[in-house]
C-alpha cells in the first residue's frame, strides 16, 4: 500500500539536504579572477550561459565591491542564418546575467563566422580583442581552454588568440598585460552528472579546507553556484529560444557547467625570448 507519510518524510529530507548543500554558493580563490576589469571572451551567443554563468554571477554578487565584468562575443552565431535573432537573444541573456549595455559587444566579421569545421585565425582574434582590452583597461580575460569544453574549433581558437595578444603586448612598452584564465574541460564522465557536480565540488572544497590539503594549484579558482544561481543561468539560457532543441534541454538539466566552473591561469610563453 502506498505510504503517503513515508513519501512526505523522504521529500522533506531531500529538500533539507538540497537546501544545506545547494542553498549557498561556494568559491575557492575567486579573487584571482577578480583583479580589475574582467572580460568574458566567447565565440557564440549562448556560450555565456551554457558554460560561464556560475563565474559571471559570482563576480557580480559574491565580491564586495563587485568586479566590473565585460562580455565580448566574436560571432553572431549565423551558421543557420539566424544571426540577427541570436544577437537579440544574447542581449536578453546578458541582461539576466547582469552584464549591462556599454559592457557587452558582439562582433560580426567575415573571418569570424560560426563554423564547426574550422578554427579561427589567432591573429584575427588577437587583432579584434586588442582594441577592447586597451580601451576598457581589461586586466583579466576569461575564456575556453585549448579543448574548448565541447571541442568546437571556434572555442579552441579563443585561448590561442588571447595568448597571441598578450605576447604582442609584452613587446609594447606601457601597454597593460592582462592575465588569462581558461575554463577547465573535464572528462566526459564528469560533464553530465547533474546535481552531483555541485555536491562533489563543494565536498572537495570543504575537505581541502578542513584537511589543509592543496587539491588544486594556487593559480586555480573554483566557482560553485547555489540553486538560485542555477535557476538564473537556466533563465538566461531560455532567452536563446532559437537554440532550445531537445538536446539542449538535456544539457541544461545535466551539465556540470551550469553549476561549476574551474579555472586555470594560462601564461603564454614569451615568444620574444624564445626567438632569441
Amino acid at each position: 500500500m502506498f505510504n503517503v507519510s513515508r513519501l512526505w518524510h523522504v521529500l522533506l529530507v531531500v529538500s533539507l539536504l538540497v537546501n544545506i548543500f545547494l542553498g549557498s554558493p561556494e568559491q575557492k580563490n575567486l579573487s584571482l579572477l577578480a583583479d580589475g576589469n574582467v572580460l568574458l571572451l566567447t565565440a557564440h551567443p549562448d556560450d555565456e550561459c551554457m558554460f560561464f554563468a556560475p563565474t559571471v554571477l559570482a563576480l557580480s554578487e559574491a565580491l564586495h565591491p563587485p568586479s566590473t565584468v565585460y562580455s565580448l562575443c566574436l560571432s553572431v552565431g549565423n551558421a543557420d542564418g539566424l544571426g540577427d535573432v541570436r544577437r537579440r537573444e544574447l542581449e536578453g541573456s546578458l541582461d539576466v546575467l547582469g552584464i549591462g549595455e556599454g559592457r557587452r559587444w558582439v562582433v560580426d566579421k567575415p573571418e569570424l563566422q560560426d563554423n564547426f569545421t574550422a578554427e579561427w585565425d589567432p591573429h584575427v582574434v588577437s587583432d579584434v580583442l586588442r582594441s577592447y582590452v586597451l580601451e576598457h583597461h581589461i586586466t583579466t580575460i576569461l575564456t575556453f581552454d585549448h579543448h574548448g569544453i565541447s571541442s568546437h574549433p571556434n572555442h579552441i581558437s579563443l585561448p590561442k588568440g588571447a595568448s597571441h595578444l598578450i605576447n604582442s603586448l609584452r613587446s609594447a612598452p606601457g601597454k597593460p598585460q592582462p592575465r588569462l584564465f581558461t575554463l577547465v574541460t573535464v572528462p566526459l564522465r564528469a560533464k553530465y552528472v547533474g546535481l552531483l557536480s555541485p555536491l562533489l565540488s563543494k565536498a572537495s572544497i570543504f575537505l581541502s579546507q578542513v584537511l589543509h590539503v592543496a587539491d588544486v594549484p594556487r593559480s586555480e579558482a573554483v566557482v560553485v553556484s547555489d540553486w538560485k544561481g542555477y535557476v538564473r543561468a537556466h533563465r538566461a539560457m531560455r532567452q536563446h529560444s532559437s537554440q532550445l532543441v531537445w538536446f539542449r534541454w538535456l544539457y541544461v538539466l545535466w551539465s556540470r557547467y551550469m553549476w561549476v566552473n574551474e579555472w586555470v591561469e594560462l601564461v603564454p610563453p614569451d615568444q620574444t625570448q624564445s626567438a632569441g
